[in-house]
């Protein structure tokens, strides 16, 4: 009973400023065997309360905790049941009746003699005994008021013992500091009551088994773990107590605080020593290493290194409230080595990356120097451009010039390649995230950042304007600068561990956009993307000012691309000896965009390509009208009708939306262009025909009336069938053929825009033709003049030549 006494005073009474005097183990009458404690208890402060308490353990079972509490004043009636034999069974009333058996008669006479002296000290009301041996309350009273009230166990007095010296040595002191201590000796004798108090309440007491577990406790096994806990918690419950005035200078306490500094640093030694070993081991373990697992690129976990670390979490706060410099220690120590660890797993997970992206095999290694964190190409150009073509069995046709970029070949990759590059640059991105996620969470959890607001050194002072006194933060401003400060040492630490993957990273992007530009496309979507979840988790974290740094190279190699391909437009010859056909940067515009649009479709955002759309379009726009107007070959016209026509084309089917202005532009120059072209090359098919009826058009302008005109001598009727006559159908369609022939050799075949033109010259051909009609009708009426072909004529014509070719 005194070690349950001993736990209950410590856990439950000290903290709320009781004494516990009596204490009764019991169980309800009449009902199932759930033990309880009833404890009289009084408060240390004045006035002095006296209560009884009801204390029960907990459901799990390791610990006690206060049920019910009544006040000694409210108790009526105190029934025992039998006064003449044993008899475990009493009742205590209340505002009801609580019906209790105790755990032996002894511990319920006890209790009931300890009630009787709190009724005699305290209460001005008496209470009721009833069925009370009056012998056990005989012997319960008091001898004099001096007499201190005690229950149970605390009855019987100590032997005396005289004095040693350095006891009077203390007695004296304490007299000195009272003043009353000669003349009111009562008053003396309350002051030094309140000192055993003190000494006596278990404030500073601390067990055999917190000092043997702080002194020698198992700091590997959980069982020992926790028992450590519990032991450094109640040290520094212990050192903590608020002491009164004075009592700093009594012996016993200078004794229990010598005691619990050494312990203190008895166990943070301990602890440091531990974890530091933990910590040097783990920076040097080598299992972790990729260097046999190159199929699958994969990052080691470190989840069940921060699970048994996480353990220790408790041990580490307490380190850091009491012995923040070994804490510190401890930081520096963990981020040396784990960034040890990490560097090579990062970089051995990198290497394996470039040998995947790049497609070789260990002989390719070799040849092109992938060393880890160097993300060097000692390679040659050549063999990398080797190395890009290999694998590939098909080739782009020479249209596809502008994708060629950087130091590539000729030769491209295909989709395929494009695809495996995607999912690997996806794959590392997918590892880095929750690793670099998973070790802050760790680190916040394990050195207790971020939770609570830490002791910040000073801020410095800053001299105002008008030179007055230096001011400081308000303490608002100072609390939110603590918690940022414990935020940026949790990035401090992160941009230790993690040191090389930004430079990992941007080796691994030089690498792909060498392999082949285009893949700053995947690779912007994909770092955007994932800056963008980082951001939405903490905006402020290292993974996502890291990888935001990095989409900053992504872009500007994305950019870089753009230029490069906007001055391969500018740089374009074309031949003299050969027809100019579709461009080049034409068709290749058209395959970014296709390729572009597969990318960007499902990105968050997309306002980077768009810009890169219009600079690019423009860029196409004037280097088309620039090399029309340089080629000797085909006509300027033809270049830019079909070149505009292909544009148009690839605008509309791909429906970009931020391109709608160029498409209809383009539409415009394609349409005015074919126009320009079918009447220049058409011409005046019945040149002397169209030249006799410019001279009648002539006279009429002159005011000569129309049905006057075929008197003129020059334009009478004999005249025009003289002119008529030398335009018979089959010159007429020996023509057109000639000129089929001509429209054939200025036109590409892969815009098919032939039967177009062609189909518009027959049309322009027939609107000349009604125009003499008509003009004939007018100026010679009723003649009976007729051209030497009909429209049907002309109609036929115009389809058995497109036939026959």
């Amino acid at each position: 009973m005194t070690a349950i006494k001993h736990a209950l005073q410590r856990d439950i009474f000290t903290p709320n400023d009781e004494r516990l005097l009596g204490i009764v183990n019991v169980c309800k009458a009449g009902k199932k065997k759930k033990n309880c404690f009833l404890c009289a208890t009084v408060t240390t402060e004045r006035p002095v309360q006296v209560k009884v308490v009801k204390v029960k353990k907990s459901d799990k079972g390791d610990f006690y905790k206060r049920q019910q509490t009544w006040e000694l004043r409210d108790l009526t009636e105190v029934d025992a049941k039998d006064a003449s034999k044993e008899n475990p069974e009493f009742d205590l009333h209340f505002e009801k009746v609580y019906r209790w058996v105790a755990s032996s008669t002894a511990e319920k006479n006890s209790f009931i003699s300890c009630i009787w002296k709190l009724n005699q000290r305290y209460l001005r009301k008496k209470l009721e005994f009833v069925n009370v041996s009056s012998q056990l309350l005989e012997e319960s009273v008091p001898s004099g008021e001096s007499q201190s009230v005690a229950g149970g166990d605390e009855d019987a007095l100590d032997d005396y013992q005289e004095l040693s010296t350095r006891e009077e040595q203390d007695i004296e002191s304490m007299m000195e500091m009272c003043e009353d201590a000669i003349s009111n000796a009562e008053a003396f004798a309350e002051v030094l009551s309140k000192e055993l108090q003190v000494l006596d309440g278990n404030y500073m007491d601390l067990s055999k088994g917190h000092i043997r577990a702080l002194q020698e406790g198992d700091l590997t096994s959980p069982k020992g773990i926790e028992a450590c806990i519990n032991a450094s918690e109640a040290l520094l419950q212990c050192m903590n107590v608020a002491l009164r005035p004075g009592h700093d200078k009594l012996m016993a306490v200078k004794q229990q605080q010598l005691l619990f500094a050494e312990l203190r640093d008895t166990f943070a030694r301990r602890l440091t020593n531990h974890l530091n070993n933990v910590f040097v081991h783990q920076g040097h373990d080598q299992s972790s290493t990729l260097s046999q697992h190159t199929a699958e690129l994969t990052l080691p976990k470190h989840n069940p290194l921060h699970r048994d670390l996480l353990r220790y979490a408790k041990l580490m706060e307490w380190l850091k409230n009491t012995q923040r410099e070994k804490y510190e220690g401890l930081s520096r120590t963990y981020v040396d080595y784990m960034s040890r660890l990490y560097e090579r797993e990062i970089k051995d997970f990198f290497e394996v990356a470039k040998i995947k992206m790049a497609g070789t095999t260990k002989e390719a290694k070799g040849k092109f120097g992938l060393h880890g964190s160097s993300g060097k190409l000692t390679g040659s150009t050549s063999s990398l451009n080797k190395l890009t073509v290999q694998g590939s069995n098909s080739r782009r046709s020479q249209s596809s010039s502008l994708l060629d970029m950087g130091n590539m070949s000729a030769s491209d990759l295909d989709v395929a390649d494009r695809t495996k590059f995607d999912k690997i640059f996806e794959q590392v991105l997918s590892e880095l995230e929750p690793l670099c996620l998973a070790e802050q969470d760790f680190i916040s959890k394990f050195f207790k950042l971020q939770q609570h607001p830490t002791v910040t050194p000073p801020l410095p002072e800053t001299e105002e304007l008008d030179g007055s006194t230096p001011s400081r933060l308000p303490p608002q401003a100072e609390h939110r600068h603590s918690l940022s400060s414990e935020k940026d040492v949790v990035r401090l630490m992160m941009n230790k561990i993690f040191q090389s993957i930004e430079t990992e990273l941007n080796s691994l992007i030089a690498l792909g956009d060498k392999i082949d530009s285009f893949n700053s496309l995947y690779m912007l979507v994909k770092m955007s993307h994932h800056v963008w979840t980082a951001e939405n988790v903490d905006p402020a974290s290292y993974l996502s000012t890291t990888l935001g740094n990095v989409l900053v190279t992504v872009k500007r190699n994305f950019d870089k691309c753009i230029s490069g391909q906007i001055r391969q437009m500018e740089e374009v010859k074309i031949s003299k000896k050969s027809k100019v056909g579709i461009l080049p940067f034409v068709t290749g515009f058209e395959e970014f965009a296709e390729l572009a649009e597969t990318i960007f479709r499902s990105a968050e955002r997309r306002g980077d390509l768009d810009k890169a759309y219009v600079k690019l379009i423009r860029a196409v726009f004037l280097n088309v009208e620039k090399v029309a107007n340089e080629s000797q070959k085909t006509p300027r016209d033809v270049v830019m009708m079909e070149n505009f026509h292909h544009i148009f084309s690839t605008l509309s089917r791909l429906k970009i939306s931020c391109l709608d202005a160029e498409r209809r532009e383009a539409k415009h120059k394609y349409t005015d262009h074919l126009q320009s072209y079918v009447i220049n090359s058409l011409g005046q098919p019945l040149e002397k025909l169209n030249h006799f009826f410019e001279g009648v058009e002539a006279r009429v302008a002159q005011g000569v009336r129309e049905d006057e005109v075929s008197y003129q001598l020059a334009f009478n009727k004999q005249e025009l069938r003289k002119v008529i006559k030398e335009y018979p159908g089959k010159e007429v369609k020996k023509g057109l053929d000639n000129l089929y022939k001509k429209v054939d050799k200025h036109l590409c075949e892969e815009e098919s825009l032939l039967q177009v033109v062609w189909h518009s010259m027959q049309d322009e051909f027939i609107r000349q033709y009604k125009h003499f009609e008509d003009l004939i009708g007018r100026c010679y009426p009723g003649s009976g003049i007729t051209m030497e072909f009909t429209i049907q004529d002309m109609l036929e014509y115009f389809s058995s030549i497109a036939q026959s070719h």
